[in-house]
């Protein structure tokens, strides 16, 4: 080959590969970074996701009872009393989950003196207490708060919410990589080659997996975002603001009292429209001050709250002290003719002024329902539906269903934990593939072009991205620098 032809095929090799080193670097960054937290986003997520085959393992003899064919259940009511005479004397009964299938316990949950909330179980046929648990330390809410922090609190759940933006990060490098440069097959491009051998083995596993993998890893970090404690938190008053979120009177702003026995409806008759007068972030105050005082939604002790309604404030039913609360049974036999039979919350008035609060999240999101109910007269204060969601609110519950294994069931499930486990894969194989090139007492970061391309569509989307995430433009600025400053001056060219 004569020197001219040889350059000729350098430089269509180089035109070729323009951008894969940047694109390369970028990728490793946000591997670097990322790889840890998906382990343990993987293991954390896949246990949860069979939490309903997993517990019932772990807890027999507390979850699980002989069912009775010709032995009737005890009333909701009775079961309550006598959870309450198992508990400590200070202790308050907070939750009832109402269940119905024949074989498991009845379920209360109560929080003690300390701060502490504990279930007790019984057998629904007998009344017999099968035990407690506590709530903050049966394994799957500690796999739960690692999924979400680490354990670490407010702290963790700002890091995994970084390793869930620089996700996406990976994910755009990574298919842009793998992103045929010359002509192949289909089959070269998706079907792992076990022909090869060493780093070029791993490489290619890594490639073809990730391909496979990216779909799914990017429908599981969009529909985890919306939970978080930051981006997620801002990402529902936006949602709301725009009335594409939470419908009216589920965030604030919208006290709700009730008409109480023996006064006249009229008397608080102008609630209502006091408030609606109101400076927005006074009428919200107010709604909050007319609430069980700091307590929203996600302060509930529910396994399981819709999204749309988990800033909403708990309405209290109007002042009554020698008034009669319904009964525990009463409140179910209303639920139940309102359609809602079973695999559901209600949570109990925590006060004179309190009302029942039910929430359902089923698997299906159309079905999804959280009502308020007045705990004297049974009258439904507010009853929020999937239809009432706004189209942001709409899509997130769908997320959050198939981001959780249960929309469409086992399948789910086993869906669910295959793209969780083959992301770990992911962080292994990226691990042995540096690992196999690393230089000695060097990071190893791909070394930079030496006249790389503009690359305007990537710094463009990397600007958007770090807008869009605060937290995440942040670290990708401090990378940038940290890149330009003290791990530029040590790469080298990879093998």
């Amino acid at each position: 080959m004569s020197t001219t032809t040889a350059q000729r095929a350098t430089s269509a090799t180089g035109a070729v590969n323009a951008g894969y080193r940047t694109l390369w670097r970028w990728h490793f960054y946000a591997g670097l970074f990322v790889m840890p937290f998906l382990v343990v986003l993987a293991v954390t997520g896949t246990l949860y996701c069979f939490q309903p085959q997993i517990e019932p393992l772990l807890y027999p003899h507390r979850l699980i009872v002989e069912p009775q064919a010709t032995t009737p259940r005890l009333t909701e009511d009775a079961l309550l009393a006598k959870a309450r005479a198992a508990m400590p004397a200070d202790a308050r009964a907070v939750t009832a989950p109402i269940a119905s299938a024949p074989d498991r316990s009845t379920e209360f949950i109560f929080r003690l003196a300390g701060g502490e909330k504990q279930s007790v179980y019984l057998n629904p046929y007998s009344g017999e207490v099968l035990g407690t648990l506590s709530v903050e330390r049966r394994f799957m809410q500690v796999d739960r708060m690692l999924h979400r922090k680490l354990l670490l609190g407010k702290p963790g759940e700002l890091l995994m919410e970084l390793a869930a933006c620089w996700t996406l990060v990976m994910i755009g490098t990574g298919v842009a990589l793998w992103w045929p440069r010359e002509k192949t097959t289909a089959r070269a491009a998706l079907v792992p080659r076990f022909s090869l051998q060493g780093r070029a083995l791993w490489k290619n596993l890594h490639a073809v997996m990730g391909i496979w993998l990216a779909l799914g890893a990017l429908i599981f970090v969009l529909s985890g975002l919306p939970w978080t404690g930051s981006w997620g938190k801002q990402f529902k008053a936006v949602a709301t603001a725009a009335n594409l979120g939470a419908p009216p009177g589920s965030w604030g702003g919208l006290p709700l009292r009730s008409a109480l026995p023996g006064v006249r409806a009229d008397k608080h008759a102008g609630t209502a429209d006091t408030n609606a007068g109101m400076q927005p972030d006074h009428a919200a105050h107010q709604a909050n001050m007319d609430s069980m005082p700091g307590m929203v939604m996600d302060d509930l002790p529910l396994p399981l709250t819709p999204w749309a309604v988990g800033n909403t404030p708990v309405p209290q039913s109007a002042d009554a002290h020698a008034a009669q609360a319904l009964p525990l049974g009463r409140i179910v036999a209303l639920v139940a003719s309102l359609g809602v039979q079973s695999g559901y919350d209600i949570v109990l008035p925590a006060s004179a002024t309190g009302v029942y609060t039910v929430s359902y999240f089923p698997a299906d999101p159309k079905n999804e329902r959280t009502l308020y109910i007045d705990q004297y007269s049974g009258t439904v204060l507010k009853d929020i539906r999937y239809g009432d969601y706004g189209a942001v609110s709409k899509a997130v519950s769908y997320g959050t269903s198939l981001h959780m294994g249960r929309y469409f069931g086992v399948a789910n499930q086993i869906l669910c934990a295959a793209i969780s486990l083959g992301l770990a894969g992911m962080a292994v194989t990226g691990c042995v593939m540096w690992w196999k090139r690393r230089p000695q007492r060097s990071l190893g970061a791909p070394s930079r072009e030496r006249a790389a391309p503009p690359m305007r569509g990537w710094k463009t989307g990397l600007v958007l991205l770090g807008i869009v995430f605060p937290l995440m433009g942040a670290t990708l600025l401090a990378v940038w620098l940290a890149d330009r400053t003290i791990f530029g001056r040590a790469t080298r060219q990879a093998a």
